[in-house]
This record gives C-alpha cells, structure tokens and sequence, in this order.
C-alpha cells in the first residue's frame, strides 16, 4: 500500500487560498444579487411612511448612491433599511 502524505507547509499554503478563492466567488456572485437589490429592500423613489426620505438616512451617499442599495437613488426615495442620520 501507498500513502500520500501531505506537509504541513503545503496544508497551510493551501489553507492560506482558500480566502482568496472565497473572495473571488463571491465577487463573481454581486452582480446577481445586485440585481434584486432594490427589489429585495422595496425600494421606492418617494419617500416613506412617516415622511421618510434617502436624503436623510445614514447610509445614503449624496448625491444619488447608497451603501446598501444599489444603482441610483433619489434623495425623495426611501426603503426599508432607512435609518435616521
């Protein structure tokens, strides 16, 4: 019988890739989730119950983007991730 054994520094190089192929698929994997990203936080370009607006909350980036949402936002949009500055 033949075993194959392994090094330990050839299992920790291997272990030390694994991250990097993870970044890797997953940013492969944004733009799909992306695409649903508005859908999926209901986003709308006018403002919320209460009076809400992107203008207002914490995560929106003038002039039109957002740190969660993505694509263009209205600073008159709101969803339900609005969270007061």
């Amino acid at each position: 019988m033949k075993s194959s054994s392994i090094s330990r520094a050839s299992a920790l190089r291997w272990l030390a890739a694994v991250p990097g192929v993870a970044l890797v698929a997953t940013a492969r994997l944004a733009p799909v989730e992306a695409a649903d990203n508005k859908k999926q936080y209901k986003y709308q370009d006018k403002p919320g119950p209460k009076h809400e607006k992107c203008a207002g909350c914490r995560f929106f980036k003038p002039p039109s983007a957002c740190t969660i949402v993505t694509g263009k936002i209205s600073p008159n949009g709101w969803c339900i991730a609005w969270s007061k500055k």
